[in-house]
């Protein structure tokens, strides 16, 4: 079977196409396709969604009556899309690959950082803006607490990964020390 996100790339790739001609704008397309992605990651709705005694119309009518937010007659269609092909279940994937394409347009880009104690505002100021002139992007930080890594700070912006951790320079040095 393939890649999930390889099955969720073109449905994203049309979603943005969509959402960026679209008057409302990327980023209420953005938080509306957040939403959908998280009725569609709950372990009870992927289990109703996956009845066989459901029909594809029924599957539109239960999804489409858990989401908050109003529906845009383009929203809805993707929905019935989705459905129709049996990929509604790829939604959180699909709602990756379009904040992927969404932070690629505005050349922005998600740094998650992991830090072994709580950064302070300015210290998140700072570090940021020393990433954003390694990367040469604009940084929307995403900060977790991880004590495991004793000092310092792991930091990912795509597949990139800086580690500055205590963890791993000891790593490092044990490794040093047993080759």
């Amino acid at each position: 079977m393939a890649e999930l996100s390889t099955i969720a790339r073109p449905y994203a790739e049309a979603l943005f196409a969509s959402a960026r001609d679209d008057q409302a704008g990327l980023a209420s397309w953005s938080d509306l396709v957040s939403e959908l992605a998280q009725v569609a990651g709950q372990h009870d709705v992927r289990e109703a969604l996956s009845d066989p005694r459901l029909n594809a119309a029924q599957r539109i009518e239960l999804f489409t009556g858990l989401i908050k937010s109003p529906l845009p007659a383009s929203a809805r269609n993707f929905i019935e899309l989705l459905v129709s092909n049996n990929r509604i279940l790829v939604l959180p994937q699909i709602a990756e690959q379009f904040e992927i394409l969404k932070n690629q347009h505005e050349g922005t880009a998600a740094a998650r950082i992991v830090s072994a104690f709580p950064l302070s505002d300015e210290q998140l100021q700072q570090l940021v803006a020393g990433l954003e002139r390694k990367f040469g992007l604009k940084l929307k930080p995403v900060v977790t607490i991880d004590p495991d890594l004793i000092g310092g700070v792991r930091v990912a912006v795509g597949d990139q990964v800086l580690d500055a951790s205590v963890q791993a320079q000891l790593a490092r040095m044990r490794d040093t020390l047993a080759a």
